[in-house]
This record gives C-alpha cells, sequence and structure tokens, in this order.
C-alpha cells in the first residue's frame, strides 16, 4: 500500500448501544416498528419513518405465485452495509427479520440486549436468565445458545479481531416448520 491509499477502518466498527435504537420485541409478533405478516411496502413506509432508506429486490421465486423478497435498510447511502434486512413471501408478508450485530437497532427481550455482544457474554446471561426462570435452555441450528420461546437464531459475526452477535427473527407463518424453512440461506453466511 502507498501513501495515498487508505484502509477504509469504519467497516468493521460496531456502534455502541447508546448510538443505536432501541427496539423491543414480542415473539413472532412484532420486532421495534415492524410486525411480522406486514406486506413490504408498509415495512418500507414503518423504517421510513424511522430514518432508514430501502433497498429491494426479488431473491427466489418458489413458485409463480411466491416470490420472496429481501429488503435492505441502511440509515443513509453512504453506509458501508445495511443495519437491518427484512425477508418477504409474496401473499405472507414479512417473515424474518436480520438485524446486524455491527450497526443494527439494539434488541431488548426480557431484559436481555441482544445485538452487537461479545457472543460468550451473551451466552452466560442467556444461561442465567433461564436458570433464574425454569425456562428450557435449546440451541440454534446454527449451534448458538437459545432459550425455549425466544424464538429467533442468532450467529456471531467479524468485528475487526473480535466478534459479535447478531440475529435472525422469524414468524414461519404457517407455511414452514422451522425457522430454517423459512429463512433465506444468505441470513446463515451473514458476516
Amino acid at each position: 500500500m502507498n501513501d495515498h491509499q487508505a484502509v477504509n477502518t469504519d467497516y468493521w466498527v460496531v456502534l455502541a448501544d447508546t448510538e443505536r435504537e432501541q427496539w423491543g420485541y414480542v415473539p413472532r409478533q412484532t420486532l421495534g416498528p415492524l410486525s411480522f405478516g406486514t406486506n413490504r411496502h408498509e415495512v418500507v413506509k414503518a423504517m421510513a419513518e424511522h430514518g432508514f432508506s430501502a433497498a429491494e429486490s426479488e431473491i427466489e421465486r418458489w413458485n409463480p405465485q411466491r416470490a420472496q423478497w429481501r429488503v435492505e435498510f441502511r440509515r443513509s447511502e453512504s453506509d458501508a452495509r445495511p443495519a437491518v434486512k427484512c425477508y418477504f413471501v409474496e401473499g405472507v408478508g414479512l417473515t424474518c427479520v436480520l438485524v446486524d450485530g455491527l450497526c443494527g437497532p439494539q434488541v431488548i427481550f426480557q431484559g436481555l440486549r441482544l445485538i452487537g455482544r461479545v457472543p460468550s457474554e451473551l451466552d452466560a446471561e442467556m444461561e442465567a436468565h433461564a436458570l433464574e426462570r425454569d425456562l428450557g435452555i435449546c440451541f440454534c441450528l446454527g449451534g448458538d445458545l437459545n432459550l425455549h420461546g425466544f424464538e429467533f437464531d442468532r450467529g456471531a459475526q467479524r468485528a475487526g479481531d473480535a466478534v459479535v452477535s447478531w440475529a435472525s427473527f422469524f414468524n414461519t407463518a404457517g407455511i414452514a416448520g422451522t425457522s430454517w424453512d423459512i429463512t433465506p440461506a444468505e441470513v446463515w453466511h451473514h458476516g
């Protein structure tokens, strides 16, 4: 690299909780301003009211009546990565929401902060939460710790030399048996 080239270090920056919107979560119903089952046009409008711009694209067609769509939301056009990705099935509405660990909103569920966390610290908090409330512990299909009734999958993404948690919230909407049946494959490769 010569003196005229600069390395873009903004790509790995993790927003502090104070810089993130704070979203609540009701499993299979709502996530922040979003309601599962809502059509993509209503979601784009709701997110615009929270300052997000949208980029829509069809990603898969299951059959002539059922296309699957992705809408990426950024705070500004210059953002390197989307903060939130919403996935829709035509005729069903919003089925999956991926919240980015670096720049997505903080999602708080039952007092637990789920996004942008060191995975081992989040695991310890979730385990303590389960023990205090006598909840069952399970694992996401990707191997990350989860709790019965939480209805989301999570993973870890690179943040420079560290990793932080991201999460995929879903509602199978009666057209799928598990989150893996409704969630696009690209979500499992999020990073």
